[in-house]
């Protein structure tokens, strides 16, 4: 499963540099340590304060989406995934899914808010879920994927949202790992 997940996400990492630098999207327009790390604060923190809000106003749907979560836990342990495996996995998501979403898709939807919105919406259609009840999963990917593209539109840089991404996703799978498993798992 690691090993399926992580060619996934190394061939949207190829797609998207490969696309990015063939029609010469910028990486990193303007090179700015400071900028992209309030960059990356403001947004991992933005998705961090998504994810509450809508464990807040959707409970029943929040509860769906992580008991969907809870099975993807369930098969990354039985496949005898590592805590270290989680992490090139959480950077592997982070450097495909923005390089390809935000860094080539964005660029190539018209680019500006435009590009924003249009990949986001692709970025949402590409998460989807097997049970209606987790309905507002779809929505906070899409949220979540409008965050990422207008930090990248105004920054002209994928470092932030490849931070926040790696970061966010190292904080889901570790919790994926580090669930106990229910009765009907087994030890």
């Amino acid at each position: 499963m690691f090993r399926i997940f992580s060619l996934l996400q190394l061939g949207l990492f190829l797609l998207g540099s490969t696309w990015m630098a063939l029609a010469g999207y910028p990486v990193l327009g303007r090179p700015d340590p400071l900028r992209d790390l309030v960059a990356f604060l403001l947004l991992f923190y933005g998705l961090m304060g998504l994810e509450r809000l809508f464990s807040r106003l959707f409970p029943n749907s929040f509860k769906a989406s992580e008991a969907l979560h809870a099975q993807i836990g369930a098969v990354l342990r039985s496949q005898g995934m590592t805590h270290p495996q989680a992490l090139i996995l959480a950077l592997a998501s982070g450097l495909g899914e923005e390089t390809l979403f935000r860094g080539a898709l964005q660029n190539a939807l018209f680019g500006g808010w435009v590009g924003v919105g249009l990949q986001a919406g692709v970025f949402a259609l590409l998460h989807p879920v097997t049970d209606r009840r987790a309905w507002s999963y779809p929505v906070f990917i899409f949220l979540g994927g409008l965050l990422f593209g207008a930090t990248y539109h105004l920054t002209g840089s994928l470092i932030p949202g490849i931070l926040a991404h790696y970061l966010h996703n190292a904080r889901g799978f570790y919790q994926l790992l580090e669930e106990q498993p229910s009765a009907q798992e087994g030890p």
